[in-house]
C-alpha cells in the first residue's frame, strides 16, 4: 500500500471506519424520521402552534350525532373528541365496519389549521366492544 508507517495505516483505517459508521447512522436516522407519525388528542392538537404538522394521527371518541355522509356515501364528516375539545374530520372512502358513535377511533392524515379540519387518509376503528387503542386510553386518562 502507499502508507508505510503502521501507525498511519491504523489511524487512516480508524478514520475511514468512523466516517462509514457515522454516514450509515445518518442515513438510517433520516429514513426513520420520514416514517414517524405523531399521535395527538384533539386538545393537544388544537393547543399546538406548530404550522409544520405534516402527517399525524389523532385519536379519541367519535362524538355523538356528529357523523354525516355525502349523497354518494363516500365522503364522511365526523368529529373526534377527548371529552374536552373536538376536531372536525373529513374522510373519503369506506369506513371500517366497527366505526360508530362513542367508540374509540384513530385517524391518520393532515390537519388544516386555517379551516380547522382534519383531512383523514386512514380511519382505524376498535376491534371489539371492550377494546380501545392504548394511545387513546392513555391520552383520555391523562386528560381527566
Amino acid at each position: 500500500m502507499f502508507l508505510k508507517n503502521k501507525k498511519l495505516k491504523r489511524f487512516s483505517f480508524l478514520v475511514v471506519a468512523c466516517l462509514s459508521i457515522s454516514l450509515a447512522t445518518f442515513f438510517v436516522l433520516k429514513a426513520l424520521d420520514e416514517k414517524i407519525v405523531f399521535f395527538y388528542t384533539p386538545s393537544k392538537l388544537l393547543e399546538k402552534k406548530d404550522d409544520k404538522l405534516e402527517y399525524i394521527r389523532v385519536g379519541g371518541l367519535v362524538k355523538e350525532k356528529s357523523i354525516s355522509y355525502s349523497d354518494d356515501g363516500l365522503n364522511v364528516n365526523f368529529m373526534i373528541t377527548d371529552n374536552k375539545k373536538f376536531v372536525n374530520v373529513m374522510f373519503r372512502g369506506i369506513l371500517p365496519d366497527l366505526f360508530r358513535e362513542n367508540q374509540g377511533v384513530v385517524v391518520e392524515g393532515k390537519f388544516n389549521r386555517e379551516k380547522k379540519i382534519f383531512f383523514a387518509n386512514k380511519v382505524l376503528a376498535k376491534h371489539d366492544e371492550n377494546y380501545m387503542p392504548p394511545e387513546i386510553h392513555k391520552a383520555l386518562e391523562e386528560e381527566k
